[in-house]
């Protein structure tokens, strides 16, 4: 199902205005209509009671044979009946000589077809509207001569006064139809230059949001203009609102930079220090057990295990030592690095170090260079394939790639390093690559991790220029280095 596009705040605004004039044209043309209908009939009924009085007024029962009414001449002929005017007799429940005027002043009579809509019809001299067929729709009063059995019934067409009704109605549509486009365009005008500060705020907000506020030193200078932060305005209200966060969170990011700078300051002079006095613990163990004396095998066991771990935590040091170095923007050199050389050479160190694994290497026949620290990409892959050999099983597949790839930016190197482990957990791969995360049980560690090795390839990729990505689902986890060629 395709998900319903949002309908932003100035289509929202320009609908509204849209429907609201559409409803308040709609109901004034209606009530027009209306008015205009009820003044029309109206004068009608008041046109049909006169031309009825003058009917009943001059209607003469002798003017006809005995057996049957006067002749319509009787009803029609007399001055002031207007065209299209009907008249007939009704004498016993029957109506005779029904005729109308024609528009060139002649008695045309009506078929008797047309006459059902007359019949039965009360004796009031109230104008009621009937259908009579092909002569149209009529208003019609039926009244009685005195001194007569018969009664007389007169009509006149309501054709004029539908034409003149269905005329305005149409007038009204398209006038209104016009008006609503006009005041659409208007007020689309209106809402665009009425949303143009909130459309700065939300750029000001849009650039602070680009801004790489996890890491590193940020200079958030970004304020909403003191034109759109007037708080005597609602669009004001937002942006002070959000000048004052921005204020905050400058703040908060300043006391977060400094505390950072302290605690890499720390590492750094610690890891200096420390590399003295375990390089001489490491000395004096090594010149203990060679010194020629015999010692007793558990003498022996302790001063092997003394080296073992002074070696171990003199690579700690030094990885610390590394890490607050780049964080500290400290230089690296850079020269042309056969990449292609520097993968073989850290997969045939992999495949010594984990024989129980599967190695396999597929790079290109074609030498890949790169501008860099030749060291520091050796650490990058082979901090890479031990990841990969510490956190899976024996029986592993892990391949390594290197591949070449152009884009709008240029053109790339790609290398990644695959393994047919059980993944990592989704909950841990955004934070793969900071210091100090370890996997959980599903990629336990079966060696001594320091949970710095994809932070040292993270930060060395970065002072590279390049980017690191990680995907992984169960069989499958790839790690991607992605450096400018």
């Amino acid at each position: 199902m395709t998900p319903r596009r949002p309908v932003t705040l100035r289509r929202t605004l320009v609908i509204g205005i849209a429907g609201l004039l559409a409803a308040v044209t709609i109901v004034i043309g209606v009530l027009s209509v209306f008015a205009l209908q009820a003044f029309l009939v109206g004068r009608l009924d008041s046109q049909l009671l006169a031309a009825t009085d003058r009917t009943v007024g001059a209607y003469d029962p002798g003017g006809g044979d005995g057996a049957t009414p006067p002749p319509a001449t009787q009803l029609l002929g007399i001055p002031g009946q207007r065209e299209g005017t009907l008249a007939a007799i009704v004498s016993g429940g029957v109506l005779y000589n029904a005729a109308v005027i024609s528009e060139e002043g002649e008695l045309v009579r009506v078929p008797d077809a047309q006459l059902t809509g007359l019949v039965g019809l009360p004796v009031d001299g109230i104008p009621r509207t009937v259908d009579l067929g092909d002569l149209g729709r009529y208003r019609v009063a039926v009244d009685a001569p005195r001194d007569t059995s018969e009664t007389l019934l007169v009509g006149l067409p309501l054709a004029e006064v539908e034409t003149t009704i269905a005329q305005l109605g149409w007038s009204i549509a398209a006038i209104g139809a016009i008006g609503v486009a006009l005041a659409v365009g208007a007020g689309a005008i209106t809402v665009r230059l009425a949303l143009r500060p909130l459309e700065r705020v939300a750029d000001t907000a849009a650039r602070v949001a680009r801004l790489p506020l996890d890491r590193g030193e940020v200079a958030l200078a970004v304020r909403v203009d003191p034109a759109d932060a007037d708080p005597g305005t609602e669009v004001g209200k937002v942006g002070a609102a959000l000048n004052v966060m921005l204020d905050h969170v400058s703040s908060a990011l300043a006391a977060r930079q400094s505390s950072e700078n302290k605690l890499r300051t720390f590492v750094a002079d610690a890891s200096h220090e420390l590399r003295t006095p375990l390089s001489s613990i490491r000395g004096y163990a090594e010149l203990t057990r060679r010194s020629g004396h015999t010692l007793p095998d558990d003498i022996v066991h302790s001063l092997g295990r003394v080296e073992s771990e002074s070696v171990r935590m003199t690579g700690l040091v030094e990885d610390l030592l590394m890490l607050a170095r780049l964080d500290e923007g400290a230089s690296i050199e850079r020269h042309p690095v056969d990449l292609t050389r520097v993968v073989v050479d850290a997969v045939s160190d992999a495949r010594a170090a984990g024989p129980d694994h599967e190695w396999v290497l597929a790079v290109p026949k074609r030498p890949i260079s790169v501008e860099g620290d030749a060291a520091r990409l050796h650490q990058v892959v082979a901090n890479l394939l031990a990841n990969a050999r510490v956190h899976t099983p024996v029986g592993t597949t892990v391949t390594a790639s290197l591949s070449r790839r152009s884009t709008d930016a240029g053109a790339e190197v790609v290398l990644e390093v695959r393994d047919s482990g059980p993944g990592i957990e989704p909950d841990l791969l955004p934070t793969v690559f900071e210091r100090f995360v370890r996997g959980d049980s599903s990629r336990a560690r079966s060696t001594g991790s320091t949970g710095l090795g994809l932070a040292i390839v993270a930060a060395i990729v970065d002072a590279h220029g390049g980017r690191t990505e990680v995907t992984s689902k169960p069989g499958v986890t790839c790690f991607r280095v992605i450096l400018p060629a």
